[in-house]
This record gives C-alpha cells, sequence and structure tokens, in this order.
C-alpha cells in the first residue's frame, strides 16, 4: 500500500484520456485549488527573463495558467506586454483575475488548451508552464504544441514551454519509480525511436485546516471529529530527457514547418516557407524546457 507521499506508476486509459484526465486532473485543481495557489506565488528565473524580453506592447497567452502568477509580469515594467490567462478551471481562474495583488484585474478566459477559442496567429507570444504533462496521451500532448504554435503570429511569435521531467534533483520531494511498462511516447504514432516518460500519480497533500469541514462560528463548544490531511493524485506524464524536443519537432512537422532557423537561401528566395526556431532547451530545476520562435517567409 503505498504512503500518502509516494508517487506510484499508474496506466492511463488510452481510449478515455479526456475522462481520465477530468477524474485525475481537472477534478483535482478545482478541489485544491487555494491550497495549490497559496503554495505557488514565486516566478521562475527562465520564464521572467522570457517574459522581460518581450517586446512592448505585445499581447501572449499562458495556456494553463493556474493561479496566474504568470500575468503581472514583468513587475518591473507593469502594463509593458499583456497576458491571457487560459485555464479549466474555474476556481483557479477565479484566484488568477486578481493576480498580483494591486487591484488590476487581469484578462482570464475558461478553455481547454486543446481548444481553438482564437483565430490563427492571435498571439505574439504564449507560454504553457506545467500544463502539457497533465495530458493522458502522446496524441494529446502532440496537439497541445500544436495549439501554441497555431495561436502565434507565423512571422515572430515567440513560445515557451515547461514540463516535469523524470529527472529531479536535489531539492524535490519527488523520486520517480522506474516502470517495466513504458507508456506510448511520439515513436507509437511516428514509427520512429523517442524517448519515453513516466505516467504518475503524484500525491497532493492538502493542509489540516483545507481537509477539516467548514463549520459555523458560535460561542457554543462544538464536538468535530479528529481529521487526518487528505491525500489527493494528479496524474502526471513526467517527461525523459530528449521527449519534450521531439514532440516539439513532430507537431511542427504534422503542421508542415520546417525545424531550424530560416536560411540564406531560403530568406533570399522566391517561394514561400514557415518554420520554428529552437532558440533555447534545456532541464531546470526537475523540469524540461523548450523556447520555440516562429519564422515565415
Amino acid at each position: 500500500m503505498p504512503s500518502s507521499s509516494e508517487v506510484t506508476t499508474t496506466v492511463v486509459d488510452d481510449d478515455h484520456p479526456e475522462a481520465y484526465e477530468q477524474r485525475h486532473v481537472h477534478t483535482v485543481y478545482d478541489q485544491i485549488a487555494s491550497h495549490f495557489s497559496s503554495t505557488r506565488y514565486k516566478p521562475w528565473p527562465l520564464i521572467s527573463k522570457f517574459l522581460l524580453d518581450i517586446p512592448a506592447g505585445w499581447v501572449g497567452l499562458d495556456s494553463g495558467t493556474g493561479n496566474g502568477k504568470y500575468l503581472p509580469l514583468p513587475t518591473d515594467h507593469p502594463g509593458r506586454i499583456l497576458t491571457v490567462g487560459l485555464d479549466r478551471s474555474q476556481n483557479l481562474l477565479n484566484i488568477a483575475r486578481t493576480a498580483g495583488g494591486n487591484g488590476t484585474i487581469r484578462e482570464v478566459v475558461r478553455g481547454d488548451v486543446l481548444g481553438m477559442g482564437w483565430r490563427r496567429g492571435a498571439f505574439d507570444y504564449a507560454i504553457s508552464i506545467a500544463t502539457i504533462h497533465h495530458l493522458a496521451t502522446v496524441e494529446r500532448r502532440m496537439a497541445a504544441v500544436k495549439r501554441l504554435l497555431e495561436s502565434v503570429s507565423p512571422r515572430h511569435g515567440r513560445i515557451l514551454i515547461y514540463v516535469w521531467a523524470i529527472e529531479q534533483d536535489e531539492y524535490s520531494k519527488r523520486i520517480i519509480p522506474a516502470s517495466a511498462t513504458a507508456p506510448r511516447t511520439c515513436a507509437d504514432v511516428e514509427g520512429e525511436w523517442n524517448p519515453s516518460g513516466q505516467d504518475v500519480f503524484v500525491p497532493w497533500v492538502l493542509s489540516s485546516d483545507s481537509a477539516r469541514p467548514e463549520v459555523r462560528r458560535t460561542k457554543e463548544p462544538q464536538n468535530l471529529p479528529k481529521t487526518r490531511p487528505d491525500t489527493i493524485r494528479r496524474y502526471y506524464h513526467m517527461f525523459a530527457k530528449g521527449e519534450l524536443g521531439q514532440l516539439v519537432q513532430n507537431a511542427a512537422q504534422e503542421m508542415g514547418l520546417k525545424v531550424g532557423p530560416l536560411s540564406t537561401n531560403e530568406a533570399e528566395g522566391c517561394e514561400d516557407a514557415e518554420g520554428i526556431e529552437i532558440v533555447a532547451s534545456g532541464w531546470e530545476r526537475s523540469n524540461y524546457y523548450i523556447e520555440l520562435r516562429r519564422w515565415q517567409k
């Protein structure tokens, strides 16, 4: 029997991935929204720098915004850019609307990261932070990358994606177990080898106060039941080294986009061309990330 804090492997229901995500992701975040938000308040440095480098006047998308902690950035130049937050959880969006705490109402939209709620190229930039790893199949993870590529300008759009990694650092409390049954990866879709991640349940332990039922305030003594902290398990696909980059490349190629910088021959040629350049990629504090730039000739 696993302990309340143990990460455990799981097998995804490939036939009903939407229902699987509803049960093990969306319902969970609506339930833990307030407690989750109280632990997610410090922006990660590389994401802060990415947003700081965005040109003034640009409009972007935070796909899977959660509590909206990136919507006020850059805090040193408020209003310099506008980031619209998208999320499935209404409870998290209620928090995101006032992210930053200075009385500013943020632009947030309730929707799915796989949806097409706006025209293609509507945004100048997009970020997807700790979101795609909650999608239960490789097809759905690839579709999420395509939505990001479609959402930004084909001429100058910039994208930053972060996902949790199998390789956790010394500060992480999570130990990712090995599994004899590897989950499906891009290789199964494309017919070529690709590194495989791991499907797991990661526990969320609610605080004792959060787990206790709400009671009436009264002067009379109340007999309250003694409760232990509740544990809720969330689904994650923990990415292996190289998996995020391959996912992006496969998604771009299915869209007919070249992967790589605009070459001199293409820039000087007469034929139309468009693609994505991988600006940066790597591992940071138990996460894999990739930064992309779209280009069009």
